[in-house]
């Protein structure tokens, strides 16, 4: 097992191996075919020639591997090594050896040397990062926004609508001041309330809203609007959506629906199995095809399994233990997919207040399938969904040292209870 690379770029040429968590079979990367599925092949001398190969020393390998990852229909179903191409034949068939007599707890092991998409991501924003700074201490002023630094940003500066902006009472000094041009450059929602003018054919009145650049359907960049209105009105469909008691009141507290409904597209008529959210500042209804969500398969250090990941792309809520805070502290809270954000959001107790939600379902109350990273076997889960005490080994101290002890499910509080001596004993 030796033989599995770092994910350094390496001057040599390099390839990929594969793991298909289906039937856990490895296998040598050929290419991702148009519809996004992975060809391989198993290791065979007589293939040698039709695998993937990689020069690092021509192409940063970080922008390899994002490139080939985001073609994928569905990369979370595999695991990649990065491995010299002349080592490749026999660190495949060590591997797949390697694998046959490993439990599942011992396989994670193999994330140590998996080249992980958020490492990747990690490195390029790093690199991006040091680029933009350098680029600032050249030519930037009072840290506004120049082309200097453009390439991080959807759009151009020189391309925003100015005239527009004129007319809602906006200009670049005025958005730059309130820390909204960044947002709006990247394409995203403005993350606070902008007082603008708005003129209704009639008057010209003052009035709150998100704004956002978007492209039309002629090809040009506009502003959109985003107004705020009083309250949601859930006696009307939305896109063919009849809400229900318990719907109306997940977005009320929650700001998501909680469960994938299937909205009609006003234009064509076509089905579009969908998740639901609600724009706290604006409350207007946010929807997004169930093809654009993305569940990461890594969430603030945790490693989210199959089962947790349906959840959470089912859109409901899903408490995960033990998560790093960007300030390296760990915490613990209710994770779920907010359409308006398109990425997780945290719900935490305050969110929780009102007893009539329900978004959560069993999971909010239910025996987690992980605890502490060590995911939990079958009998685990089934005495301790029964008020008994279970027994874990495995476990591991943030200084790296293994220990074990003794887990209760305490129902009023919907978590484990760890134990170094069993509880039932005197």
């Amino acid at each position: 097992m030796n033989n599995i690379g770092n994910h350094t770029a390496i001057s040599e040429v390099s390839t990929l191996l594969v793991l298909r968590h289906r039937n856990n079979s490895v296998g040598i990367v050929q290419s991702v075919n148009p519809s996004g599925n992975l060809r391989d092949v198993p290791p065979d001398r007589n293939k040698v020639d039709t695998i993937m190969r990689i020069d690092s020393s021509e192409y940063s390998f970080t922008d390899f591997y994002s490139d080939f990852y985001h073609q994928l229909k569905d990369p979370s179903g595999y695991s990649f090594f990065k491995v010299r191409e002349f080592e490749a034949h026999d660190t495949a068939i060590d591997l797949q050896e390697y694998i046959d007599c490993l439990s599942e707890v011992e396989r994670q092991d193999l994330k140590v040397v998996e080249v992980s998409i958020e490492a990747i991501n990690a490195i390029r924003n790093k690199k991006t990062n040091e680029k933009e700074t350098s680029a600032l201490k050249k030519g930037c002023n009072n840290g506004s926004v120049t082309s200097n630094s453009s390439s991080q940003y959807r759009y151009q500066i020189e391309d925003v609508p100015w005239d527009t902006m004129a007319e809602l009472g906006l200009d670049r000094e005025k958005l730059e001041e309130i820390g909204a041009l960044d947002a709006l450059l990247k394409g995203y929602k403005t993350p606070m309330l902008i007082p603008i003018l708005f003129n209704d054919g009639k008057t010209v009145n003052q009035i709150d809203a998100r704004l956002q650049l978007r492209i039309d359907d002629d090809g040009e960049l506009v502003v959109k609007v985003h107004r705020v209105s009083k309250k949601v009105d859930f006696r009307k469909k939305f896109k063919g959506h009849k809400f229900t008691k318990e719907d109306r009141v997940n977005l009320l507290n929650s700001g998501n629906m909680g469960r994938v409904v299937d909205l009609i597209d006003t234009v064509t008529g076509e089905i579009i199995p969908s998740l639901i959210s609600l724009d706290r500042l604006t409350n207007e209804l946010i929807s997004l095809r169930m093809e654009f969500v993305r569940i990461p398969n890594v969430l603030c250090g945790v490693r989210l399994d199959s089962e947790q990941k349906q959840v959470l792309c089912d859109g409901k809520a899903l408490f995960i233990e033990n998560m790093l805070s960007k300030k390296g502290k760990l915490f613990s809270a209710m994770v779920q997919f907010n359409t308006d954000r398109q990425w997780m959001e945290f719900l935490f107790d305050n969110k929780f207040k009102s007893s009539g939600f329900s978004g959560v379902h069993h999971y909010q109350r239910g025996v987690p399938s992980h605890f502490r990273g060590v995911k939990l076997r079958r009998w685990q889960m089934d005495k301790l969904k029964a008020g008994d005490v279970a027994y874990i080994k495995g476990l591991e101290s943030r200084k790296g040292k293994e220990y074990q002890g003794y887990m209760s499910f305490d129902k009023t509080i919907g978590r484990i209870v760890f134990s170094f001596k069993n509880p039932k004993k005197k």
